[in-house]
């Protein structure tokens, strides 16, 4: 199990690095269920691991010239804030135990893996929809108050539940501001960086980290982020999306069957 959990964990980095997204997807499932580590704790890690490969992978995609550092910085401005308030104050407030329904007790753990499997779901669709006909050249109408809005709204999802968001800000930012997909792709990995680390910012002195463990494993998705970008040009995104798609939606309703039948 544990070499497997190790694969795993470059596959994150891989998938961050082809198409700009799902890793976070992968992570609290890789820490909750192969690692044994605690669903809120995950979110943590998730936090760390993602932003920093996602920073690996902002900064190749730079150096070719796909990445707007004005968008990412203007898109941050709401999601980035929302995301440490969210992460600082809201978090801590939140009980251990919940709610009843019945005789089946609902918990801080099994809401945050239920969400995270809804959160999955929808991703899963957003990456199988075909998206061959997203126009490509740049537009000059900048929608900057819907743009503010999907920032508050991808920095709650990153600050409840650790997932940088990548399968929402890469259609957000080509359907809304007309971006190049090559280029979405790179400003993405800039946002969800940004937004990620200062997200883990939030956490410190609310959890104690296993600081060796959680740099091992951000090492191992580093790889698989400068992996992914390297034979990313060698291979067909649109079928690995789709193909990736498939696997996040079996892994979603997998967790939900889990949740339910463990308890």
């Amino acid at each position: 199990m544990e070499i497997l959990a190790y694969t795993a964990s470059v596959f994150i980095g891989i998938s961050l690095g082809l198409i700009g997204g799902g890793g976070s997807i992968l992570t609290v499932p890789v820490l909750v269920y192969m690692f044994g580590v605690s669903p809120l704790l995950s979110t943590s890690y998730s936090l760390f691991i993602v932003g920093s490969t996602s920073l690996i992978g902002a900064f190749n995609s730079y150096k070719k010239g796909t990445v707007s550092v004005h968008t990412a910085l203007l898109f941050g401005a709401s999601s980035i804030m929302t995301v440490f308030v969210t992460r600082k104050f809201l978090i801590p407030l939140i009980p251990k135990q919940l709610f009843k329904i019945g005789d089946f007790q609902v918990t801080e753990s099994i809401l945050t893996m239920i969400l995270f499997a809804i959160l999955m779901i929808a991703a899963s669709f957003g990456m199988m929809i075909d998206d061959t006909q997203k126009p490509q050249e740049v537009g000059s109408g900048n929608n900057y108050v819907k743009l503010f809005v999907f920032g508050i709204g991808i920095g709650l999802t990153t600050g409840l539940l650790g997932a940088g968001g990548g399968f929402l800000l890469i259609p957000t930012l080509v359907l809304l501001l007309r971006m190049p997909m090559k280029k979405a792709v790179g400003t993405s990995l800039l946002i969800i960086a940004l937004n990620s680390l200062i997200g883990f910012a939030g956490d410190i002195g609310h959890f104690e980290i296993d600081w060796r463990f959680l740099l091992k494993i951000t090492g191992i998705a580093i790889a698989g982020v400068v992996f992914g970008g390297m034979i990313g040009r060698h291979v067909n995104s649109d079928q690995l999306k789709k193909g990736f798609g498939w696997f996040i939606l079996v892994m979603g309703i997998y967790i939900i069957i889990h949740e339910f039948l463990t308890q």
